[in-house]
Protein backbone atom coordinates (compact mmCIF):
# COMPACT_ATOMS: atom_id res chain seq x y z
CA UNK A 1 0.00 0.00 0.00
CA UNK A 2 1.45 3.53 -0.94
CA UNK A 3 2.41 5.72 1.91
CA UNK A 4 -0.47 8.92 1.97
CA UNK A 5 1.80 11.81 1.25
CA UNK A 6 -0.71 14.80 2.11
CA UNK A 7 0.39 15.81 5.82
CA UNK A 8 2.87 18.36 4.69
CA UNK A 9 2.15 21.11 2.60
CA UNK A 10 4.63 23.28 0.21
CA UNK A 11 6.77 25.57 1.62
CA UNK A 12 7.18 28.72 -0.26
CA UNK A 13 9.27 29.65 -2.98
CA UNK A 14 13.01 30.69 -1.81
CA UNK A 15 15.02 33.19 -3.12
CA UNK A 16 19.11 32.44 -2.77
CA UNK A 17 19.85 34.45 0.20
CA UNK A 18 22.38 36.50 1.83
CA UNK A 19 24.72 33.02 1.98
CA UNK A 20 24.46 32.09 -1.73
CA UNK A 21 28.41 32.67 -2.16
CA UNK A 22 29.39 30.93 0.62
CA UNK A 23 27.37 28.07 -1.17
CA UNK A 24 28.51 28.18 -4.17
CA UNK A 25 31.62 30.62 -4.02
CA UNK A 26 32.92 30.01 -0.82
CA UNK A 27 36.77 31.75 -1.80
CA UNK A 28 34.94 34.71 -2.52
CA UNK A 29 32.93 35.22 0.81
CA UNK A 30 36.23 34.37 2.47
CA UNK A 31 36.77 30.71 3.10
CA UNK A 32 39.31 28.79 1.62
CA UNK A 33 37.43 25.28 1.14
CA UNK A 34 38.44 24.32 -2.37
CA UNK A 35 42.21 23.77 -3.46
CA UNK A 36 41.05 25.14 -6.41
CA UNK A 37 37.99 27.02 -5.92
CA UNK A 38 35.03 24.71 -8.43
CA UNK A 39 33.98 26.75 -11.52
CA UNK A 40 36.42 29.67 -11.06
CA UNK A 41 38.25 28.18 -14.52
CA UNK A 42 36.17 27.51 -17.72
CA UNK A 43 39.00 27.80 -20.01
CA UNK A 44 42.50 26.40 -18.97
CA UNK A 45 45.78 28.15 -19.95
CA UNK A 46 45.78 24.90 -22.76
CA UNK A 47 42.69 25.05 -24.29
CA UNK A 48 43.03 26.08 -28.12
CA UNK A 49 40.97 29.27 -29.34
CA UNK A 50 41.41 32.82 -29.28
CA UNK A 51 41.60 34.10 -25.82
CA UNK A 52 38.66 37.03 -24.89
CA UNK A 53 37.30 38.44 -21.43
CA UNK A 54 33.72 39.69 -20.88
CA UNK A 55 32.75 42.19 -18.14
CA UNK A 56 29.56 43.66 -17.32
CA UNK A 57 27.25 44.50 -14.67
CA UNK A 58 23.65 42.94 -14.05
CA UNK A 59 21.71 46.09 -13.06
CA UNK A 60 18.22 46.22 -11.49
CA UNK A 61 15.31 48.35 -13.05
CA UNK A 62 16.76 51.68 -11.37
CA UNK A 63 20.34 51.21 -12.92
CA UNK A 64 21.13 50.34 -9.54
CA UNK A 65 24.34 47.54 -9.92
CA UNK A 66 23.15 44.25 -8.35
CA UNK A 67 26.26 42.94 -6.07
CA UNK A 68 25.33 39.92 -4.65
CA UNK A 69 24.43 37.88 -7.78
CA UNK A 70 26.02 34.69 -8.56
CA UNK A 71 26.53 34.09 -12.88
CA UNK A 72 27.05 30.39 -13.59
CA UNK A 73 28.51 30.62 -17.83
CA UNK A 74 27.74 27.34 -19.92
CA UNK A 75 29.62 27.73 -23.37
CA UNK A 76 31.41 25.56 -26.31
CA UNK A 77 34.61 25.03 -27.10
CA UNK A 78 36.48 27.10 -29.81
CA UNK A 79 35.54 24.29 -32.39
CA UNK A 80 31.38 23.96 -31.31
CA UNK A 81 31.50 21.38 -28.97
CA UNK A 82 30.24 21.21 -25.41
CA UNK A 83 31.71 19.28 -22.60
CA UNK A 84 29.51 15.65 -22.53
CA UNK A 85 28.55 16.23 -26.41
CA UNK A 86 32.21 15.06 -28.01
CA UNK A 87 35.32 15.62 -27.70
CA UNK A 88 36.39 19.02 -26.47
CA UNK A 89 40.09 21.09 -26.63
CA UNK A 90 42.06 19.75 -23.54
CA UNK A 91 42.19 21.80 -20.42
CA UNK A 92 38.47 23.23 -21.69
CA UNK A 93 35.92 22.79 -18.87
CA UNK A 94 33.02 24.73 -20.83
CA UNK A 95 31.54 25.78 -17.18
CA UNK A 96 32.23 28.65 -14.29
CA UNK A 97 30.85 30.56 -11.65
CA UNK A 98 31.08 34.64 -11.90
CA UNK A 99 31.02 36.79 -9.21
CA UNK A 100 30.78 40.63 -9.09
CA UNK A 101 33.10 42.90 -7.60
CA UNK A 102 31.43 43.79 -4.05
CA UNK A 103 31.89 47.33 -4.44
CA UNK A 104 31.35 48.32 -8.14
CA UNK A 105 28.82 45.61 -9.01
CA UNK A 106 31.61 44.63 -11.94
CA UNK A 107 32.19 41.33 -12.93
CA UNK A 108 34.35 39.23 -15.75
CA UNK A 109 35.89 36.22 -16.77
CA UNK A 110 38.49 35.49 -19.21
CA UNK A 111 37.79 32.43 -21.77
CA UNK A 112 38.11 31.03 -25.40
CA UNK A 113 36.00 32.52 -27.43
CA UNK A 114 32.82 29.45 -28.40
CA UNK A 115 32.41 28.49 -31.79
CA UNK A 116 29.34 27.77 -33.94
CA UNK A 117 27.08 24.70 -32.78
CA UNK A 118 24.41 22.52 -34.35
CA UNK A 119 21.19 23.18 -32.93
CA UNK A 120 18.95 20.02 -32.12
CA UNK A 121 17.27 20.11 -35.49
CA UNK A 122 20.94 20.44 -37.05
CA UNK A 123 20.26 24.31 -37.92
CA UNK A 124 23.55 26.47 -36.60
CA UNK A 125 23.65 28.68 -33.80
CA UNK A 126 26.07 31.95 -33.45
CA UNK A 127 28.59 31.45 -31.13
CA UNK A 128 27.52 32.59 -27.94
CA UNK A 129 27.69 31.71 -24.15
CA UNK A 130 24.60 30.99 -21.88
CA UNK A 131 24.50 32.61 -18.38
CA UNK A 132 22.31 31.69 -15.33
CA UNK A 133 21.74 34.13 -12.72
CA UNK A 134 20.33 33.96 -9.18
CA UNK A 135 20.57 36.51 -6.68
CA UNK A 136 18.49 37.43 -3.43
CA UNK A 137 15.15 38.35 -4.50
CA UNK A 138 15.03 35.97 -7.43
CA UNK A 139 12.98 33.08 -6.74
CA UNK A 140 14.19 30.98 -10.30
CA UNK A 141 16.99 31.29 -11.50
CA UNK A 142 17.28 33.41 -14.85
CA UNK A 143 18.40 32.53 -17.89
CA UNK A 144 20.19 34.25 -20.79
CA UNK A 145 22.83 34.02 -23.86
CA UNK A 146 25.54 36.14 -24.51
CA UNK A 147 26.17 36.73 -28.48
CA UNK A 148 29.07 38.82 -30.18
CA UNK A 149 28.43 42.17 -32.11
CA UNK A 150 31.60 40.65 -34.22
CA UNK A 151 29.99 37.71 -35.21
CA UNK A 152 26.60 39.31 -37.13
CA UNK A 153 26.66 37.47 -40.01
CA UNK A 154 25.86 34.43 -37.67
CA UNK A 155 23.49 36.28 -35.29
CA UNK A 156 21.25 36.76 -38.80
CA UNK A 157 20.80 33.35 -39.01
CA UNK A 158 20.41 32.52 -35.27
CA UNK A 159 17.46 30.08 -34.62
CA UNK A 160 17.27 31.25 -30.85
CA UNK A 161 17.73 35.27 -32.12
CA UNK A 162 15.12 35.09 -34.54
CA UNK A 163 12.55 33.84 -31.98
CA UNK A 164 12.88 36.90 -30.87
CA UNK A 165 10.68 39.03 -32.40
CA UNK A 166 11.62 43.06 -32.27
CA UNK A 167 14.88 43.59 -33.09
CA UNK A 168 15.21 46.18 -30.16
CA UNK A 169 14.97 43.24 -27.78
CA UNK A 170 17.35 41.24 -29.34
CA UNK A 171 20.11 43.54 -29.13
CA UNK A 172 20.18 42.90 -25.55
CA UNK A 173 21.95 39.37 -25.97
CA UNK A 174 24.77 40.95 -28.17
CA UNK A 175 28.09 42.17 -25.81
CA UNK A 176 29.96 44.77 -27.80
CA UNK A 177 33.75 44.43 -28.55
CA UNK A 178 35.45 47.05 -26.71
CA UNK A 179 39.50 46.72 -26.94
CA UNK A 180 40.31 43.22 -26.08
CA UNK A 181 37.15 42.28 -23.92
CA UNK A 182 33.43 41.94 -24.80
CA UNK A 183 30.94 44.04 -22.54
CA UNK A 184 27.36 42.82 -21.60
CA UNK A 185 25.20 44.32 -19.33
CA UNK A 186 22.04 42.47 -17.96
CA UNK A 187 19.08 44.72 -17.05
CA UNK A 188 16.67 42.83 -14.99
CA UNK A 189 13.90 45.15 -15.55
CA UNK A 190 13.14 48.69 -16.98
CA UNK A 191 13.19 49.67 -20.95
CA UNK A 192 16.41 47.92 -21.68
CA UNK A 193 15.32 44.65 -19.88
CA UNK A 194 17.44 41.62 -21.07
CA UNK A 195 16.01 38.53 -22.85
CA UNK A 196 15.02 35.99 -20.22
CA UNK A 197 14.54 32.30 -21.58
CA UNK A 198 11.99 29.61 -20.09
CA UNK A 199 14.64 26.69 -20.00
Amino acid sequence: MAQKLDYLKETPSQTAGPYVHIGLAPGVAGFDIYRPELGRDIAGAQAKGDRISVRGKVLDGTGTPVKDVLIEVWQADAAGTYPGCGEVAPDFRGWGRVIPDFETGEWSFDTVKPGPVAGRSGIMMAPHITLWLVARGINVGLTTRLYFADEQAANLNDPVLNLIEQDSRRKTLIAQKNGDSYRFDIHLQGDNETVFFDV
